[in-house]
């Protein structure tokens, strides 16, 4: 019996990008009566909800009535799999189209293995076609550091392999894995949830998979940095948070708070050239927020330009 896929699209904002991804997924090979699009939107204030209704009546719209973030907006769909019988989810993120055998590769991947809970694809610059976003991602324990490999030309030098996580921006969930590993923790609001999902799906027994058969272009600036408040704050606190809920260990935290976050918070204050970085306003609130609990979304203060 064919797997039947959810596939979870979560909005915000972002109309055309949203429109041109629904028409990527409309070009899908996987069987048709086995797939059915979730459009799950986080109040956009565009006319998101309206286009999608009017262009793609058969897709699923779930309206979110705030904007919960990547975490919670993505539980909203999940949940939904969860009731509605699915076997698989794609997490899917707007500004991405995919390749027309794109769910047949990953479907293929993980069906083949029970233990997968989570399998991702090759992800593309959009801007670069050729030039890899994403191929996977490892967890240095030592250092505290989240890898994606990547940011280089593909010249089929990737292979199919087990990976510590694969990126929420394209991400095929077992669904019954969920029962077990639980869905996002909702803390993080955008940022790191993944990889922490990911954690926690390994020490449940399960693991995750990157196969690059499976093709995906992400509509993200080649010149992408985490530089605005906002980035550097989730960035700052959600990494920090993700040392805690995976219970890194004590040299773990040294690593990071001495050698890392406090050499790279001194630099963004007291060398010239970086003086008017962005940053560090995002990164001194991180750390001040994570210390006193304060999770879910930003503070206004550091989001004033997110939008």
């Amino acid at each position: 019996m064919t797997p039947r896929i959810a596939i979870v699209v979560l909005t915000y904002n972002g109309v055309a990008d949203t429109l041109a991804c629904l028409a990527s997924l409309g070009r899908l090979t996987y069987p048709a009566g086995a797939r059915d699009v979730i459009v799950v939107d986080n109040a956009s204030h565009d006319t998101t909800v309206a286009q999608v209704r009017s262009t793609f009546p058969q897709a699923v719209v779930i309206e979110n009535g705030a904007n919960l973030g990547f975490a919670a907006g993505n539980n909203v769909g999940l949940r939904y799999a969860q009731q509605q019988g699915y076997d698989y989810v794609l997490l899917l993120n707007n500004d991405t189209e995919v390749a027309p055998d794109m769910l047949d590769q990953l479907v293929a991947v993980a069906a083949a293995d029970p233990t997968i809970a989570a399998a991702g694809p090759i992800i593309y610059y959009h801007a670069a076609p050729q030039r890899v976003w994403s191929a996977g991602g490892s967890i240095d324990w030592q250092r505290g550091i989240c890898l994606m490999a990547g940011e280089e030309e593909d010249y089929g030098q990737y292979v199919a392999r087990r990976v510590d996580f694969v990126t929420g921006c394209a991400m095929l969930i077992r669904v019954d894995a969920l029962a077990t590993v639980g869905l996002f923790d909702e803390r993080f609001f955008m940022y790191f949830e993944e990889t922490e999902w990911c954690v926690r799906a390994s020490r449940a027994g399960y693991h995750c998979y990157f196969t690059p058969a499976a093709k995906v272009w992400h509509k993200i600036p080649l010149n992408a940095r985490f530089d605005r408040e906002y980035l550097a704050y989730y960035m700052t606190r959600n990494r920090l948070l993700f040392l805690r809920a995976t219970r890194a260990s004590w040299q773990t935290w040294l690593n990071v708070l001495i050698a890392q976050d406090l050499r790279t918070y001194l630099s963004l204050w007291l060398r010239p050239k970086w003086r008017t970085r962005k940053g560090r306003i995002g990164m001194g609130l991180g750390w001040i927020d994570f210390w006193r609990g304060r999770f879910g979304p930003a503070p206004a203060l550091v989001m004033r330009k997110a939008d």
